[in-house]
């Protein structure tokens, strides 16, 4: 099994941990960095390659992580030269790819199984596999629905429910098919062109733990939560 981590961003929304750091590579309890814990995971569930697309300050992954085989995963570089958005990086090294594959974002806390996730999109036949976590969003307002000039409409304080990416897709070579390597390919436009295709992706529904590193109050309950779910998160690792 091959993974793909994608590790090029800036982490501008982390700052000021990731002024000198890339975002994958801040610590998360007192040893561990987020890519090494993400890595041992994908380890312990079977997988024994794994390709890195690193761009921003990537010469620092490459220094921490090297060859991957203190984990026990053999890993691989990819560099971005320029931003590719999250699904253009794969189109520089689809020659070096099975035909199905799984990709993820660096900066993501989960004990999600990535054996799963891939094993069930491979059995799928569909495009693109999508995990994704129900996440409830509150509205501290009263809502109201208007229509031509009159409220006729009225909820306080709604919540409201949503399943949302949790950034790891299982992935079919064949579905990056006819996009150009070396310009930029979004998830949201490669999920657009499947729905407009008819070929909607496959979601794999997750309700164990998730945390997105992507914004300093996230990164501060990483590191609270993570001595009570080091157990849980580095099973098998």
């Amino acid at each position: 099994m091959h993974a793909v981590i994608l590790a090029g961003g800036k982490g501008i929304r982390l700052r000021p941990y990731t002024t000198a750091l890339p975002k994958p590579l801040v610590p998360i309890g007192d040893s561990h960095a987020i890519l090494e814990i993400v890595l041992r995971q994908l380890a312990g569930c079977g997988y024994r390659r794994c390709t890195i697309a690193i761009g921003h300050l990537g010469n620092i992954i490459r220094a921490y992580v090297g060859d991957g085989s203190q984990w026990g995963i053999d890993v691989d570089y990819v560099t971005e030269d320029s931003p590719l958005g999250t699904m253009g990086p794969l189109l520089a090294m689809t020659g070096q790819l099975p035909q199905d594959f799984l990709v993820m974002n660096g900066d993501i806390l989960t004990d999600l199984d990535f054996a799963e996730v891939l094993r069930g999109h491979r059995g799928s036949g569909a495009p693109l596999t999508i995990a994704t976590y129900q996440r409830t969003v509150s509205i501290d307002f009263g809502v109201l629905t208007t229509d031509g000039g009159q409220v006729v409409g009225f909820t306080e304080k709604p919540t409201m429910d949503y399943r949302v990416s949790m950034g790891v897709y299982g992935l079919s070579l064949a579905t990056l098919a006819g996009y150009t390597p070396g310009l930029p390919l979004g998830f949201d436009e490669l999920v657009l062109d499947l729905l407009a295709a008819g070929r909607p992706p496959r979601a794999h529904d997750f309700d164990g733990y998730w945390l997105d590193i992507g914004r300093p109050d996230d990164y501060d309950r990483a590191n609270a939560e993570f001595g009570s779910r080091r157990d849980l998160l580095l099973k098998g690792a």
